[in-house]
């Protein structure tokens, strides 16, 4: 099989092996990124639709633990205990449920601020290493022209590119996902003050 050394499989395969192992966690942190983004887009997704149906006072869907929360916490007769208090209660027991639904919900989406954050380093040291490999090089052959220089500059250049192809899409999806699920827990709490979630 022929790969052409310009191509990323053909950089990886002539790196030196510093800079394979720095692509080869960069390219693993590449697929980690985009396994969490869809799974948090499926979670994001059942909330949508669990939030659409309550508020027609359907079913409640995977919002179902506040729910029960809010019955358990109603059923639970404590003595002497007013209306007020009683309220109260019921409140603080429905607000901790949600805030564990929440949580959950937002499961692993900070470990995409991580790749995005530390990813382009990662690819950074890549390349620097890749640069120092090429001008130890030049000294031990005393060649200097494009033909010998390119490759190692390629190589090096490379890592940055892993790098960036991971950081990109978790920095993005890190954004978007986590603006959408914090405006469906607005909207979960609207839900809870209306009563949608608390009958």
């Amino acid at each position: 099989m022929d790969i052409s050394a310009m191509s990323p499989l053909g950089l990886f395969l002539n790196a030196g092996p510093v800079s394979k192992i720095v692509m080869a966690l960069l390219l693993a942190a590449s697929v980690w990124t985009w396994v969490l983004i869809i799974d948090a887009v499926i979670v994001a997704l059942r909330l949508s639709a669990s939030v659409k149906s309550a508020r027609a006072g359907g079913s409640p869907g995977v919002l179902w633990p506040i729910l029960s929360a809010a019955q358990e916490a109603r059923r639970v007769e404590i003595p002497h205990e007013s209306a007020k208090a009683r309220r109260r209660r019921v409140a603080l027991r429905v607000d901790q449920a949600r805030k564990e639904l929440m949580n959950a919900a937002r499961g692993d989406l900070p470990n995409l601020a991580v790749v995005s954050s530390v990813g382009p380093f990662v690819g950074l040291f890549g390349t620097v290493w890749g640069i120092i490999t090429s001008f130890a090089g030049i000294a031990a052959t005393q060649e200097t022209s494009l033909a010998v220089v390119a490759p190692g500059i390629a190589e090096a250049l490379a890592a940055t590119a892993y790098g960036l192809a991971a950081a990109i899409p978790a920095a993005i999806g890190y954004n978007r996902l986590g603006a959408t699920i914090s405006r469906l827990d607005d909207d979960i709490s609207q839900l809870i003050r209306n009563g949608r979630l608390t009958r």
